[in-house]
């Protein structure tokens, strides 16, 4: 599938976002997290976006890390990615965004 531009068709949604904690596994503790959303570089944002396009899962959750450097490193990839309680931390609208999914067809 090819796009003109930069522009999204309906549905087609990059959400990210920083999730900061002093522990090393940030899910030990979920009150002491601190959330943000974040702008990802241009070329990282087209390269998962290019991976999706590949293998063609109807979404996915990628896991990122950032080095002290503010370098991103790919984790992994969570076809069925937990996200729902991002939705209150952040104010981004993911259900609205996965409902348009499912509306157009996707599974």
């Amino acid at each position: 599938m090819k796009k003109n531009s930069d522009e999204k068709e309906q549905g087609e949604n990059t959400f990210a976002i920083r999730i900061d904690s002093d522990l090393l596994d940030w899910r030990e503790d979920y009150d002491v997290l601190f959330y943000s959303v974040i702008d990802l570089p241009s070329r990282l944002e087209k390269a998962l976006t290019a991976y999706l396009g590949h293998f063609e899962p109807a979404s996915g959750s990628f896991d990122l890390c950032i080095d002290r450097q503010g370098d991103f490193h790919w984790l992994e990839l969570n076809p069925n990615g937990q996200w729902g309680w991002l939705e209150e931390q952040t104010g981004l609208e993911l259900s609205a965004a996965f409902a348009d999914l499912l509306m157009r067809g996707g599974s």
